[in-house]
């Protein structure tokens, strides 16, 4: 196995591996090595039935059932959540910076995301960004402050839009997680406030909550030094850590067709908060 990391501050491209075939123990502690590393894993020419792109997900925990088949009760794989991007679509998901699905009580750990046709125009690429890095270059004073609040996560903002109106009977995931958590493997303070789903602080007036909130937003959108840009070619999988890192599809292929199977891997518990010593304060 061979890693080429694709910038300092993230992602790696992984080679050497043929994922239809089962991964040995020491494959599997190295992989999670470098996920915890990289914190997004590329591995392209991987073509993949959906059984097998279930097996490799398992390698790295529980299978999570995204809500959509839960709540809304969609007659699918509950395992696969499908990006099915026709030609004349308007949108397509994950436009807004995002972690997936955040409004849930225990939202997954990490998203594996296999496209088997991409944008013959060359478009669709996916942007990451690094929430550890972005909490770390906040001032120490503005860390404690943050350390100390928590925030609403609706799902129903994403739902309105893609223009998706809840029916008599349905509902949709919300839930308040702290706005830094510690991330259950390297256990390093995480900034968890997206776009795509936090709503609000809780106990901030409302104006002092938009304030920091798209303050926030805004220097994660564009801090490009803490960001990885990933272009996509067809039969590639790309895994990332959904609790440090944010995500954004780009959407520059109308007229252009793009398919994909993602799968979340499910959390051991709901996200903690952070009780240690920022790397600022502890150096």
């Amino acid at each position: 196995m061979n890693l080429i990391p694709i910038t300092p501050s993230l992602g790696a491209e992984v080679e050497g591996l043929d994922l239809t075939q089962p991964l040995s123990s020491e494959q599997v502690r190295a992989l999670q090595s470098a996920f915890e590393t990289h914190q997004v894993l590329v591995f392209r020419d991987q073509v993949l039935s959906r059984e097998a792109h279930k097996a490799f997900a398992r390698y790295f925990g529980d299978i999570h059932v995204h809500p959509s088949k839960q709540n809304l009760k969609r007659d699918e794989d509950p395992d696969l959540f499908f990006i099915d991007i026709k030609p004349d679509s308007k949108q397509s998901n994950g436009e807004t910076w995002h972690a997936d699905i955040t409004c849930e009580a225990r939202p997954p750990y990490a998203s594996m995301l296999y496209l088997t046709r991409v944008p013959d125009n060359l478009g669709g690429d996916t942007l990451f960004a690094n929430l550890q890095a972005a909490f770390e270059e906040l001032s120490p004073e503005l860390q404690q402050y943050l350390m100390q609040q928590s925030a609403f996560h609706d799902g129903e903002l994403d739902l309105m839009r893609y223009g998706i109106r809840l029916k008599p009977g349905q509902s949709y995931p919300a839930h308040t997680h702290p706005v830094v958590i510690q991330h259950p493997k390297t256990q390093k303070p995480v900034l968890y406030v997206n776009e795509g789903f936090t709503a609000h602080l809780l106990n901030v007036p409302s104006f002092e909550s938009d304030l920091i909130l798209q303050g926030l937003f805004q220097r994660i959108k564009t801090n490009a030094r803490h960001q990885c840009r990933i272009k996509w070619t067809p039969n590639m999988i790309t895994l990332w850590d959904n609790y440090s890192v944010q995500h954004q599809a780009i959407f520059d292929y109308s007229g252009f067709y793009r398919y994909g199977e993602r799968i979340t891997i499910a959390a051991d518990e709901p996200p903690q908060a952070f009780k240690g010593k920022p790397a600022s304060e502890s150096s």
